[in-house]
């Protein structure tokens, strides 16, 4: 008969434990339709930018334009979304000039926001 030693197991312990999805984890709500807007739940502090990036009335590239927000523009990131394009969408409120929108997360400092709507 074979005996396993203890450190053969652990590695494979500890493989399986990492396979186990994390329950704690909140999903971003679905896609923002055009004309939809969002609560200030991400509590960063600013320092984001974005280098002339369309704030759009919802998560599509199909939403209107609302503004432009630029490298020396503040912005006040609420939180994000997935849109039905695949990407995430940061809501965020420009404090240079006061339009809100949502930006697709590739075109913003620190990836948008980690907040989900």
């Amino acid at each position: 008969m074979m005996k396993l030693r203890l450190a053969a197991i652990l590695p494979a312990v500890a493989m399986a434990a990492l396979a186990v999805p994390m329950a704690t984890a909140t999903p971003a709500a679905a896609h923002a339709n055009c004309g939809t807007g969002a609560s200030d739940k991400d509590g960063g502090s600013w320092g984001k930018w974005a280098d002339g990036a369309n704030q759009r009335s919802g998560s599509s590239t199909g939403c209107g334009i609302n503004g432009v927000a630029y490298s020396t523009h503040r912005l006040d990131y609420h939180c994000y979304t997935v849109g039905n394009d695949g990407y995430s969408w940061t809501y965020l409120r420009n404090d240079s000039t006061g339009v809100t929108g949502w930006v697709r997360d590739d075109l913003l400092s620190n990836g948008g926001s980690y907040t989900p709507c």
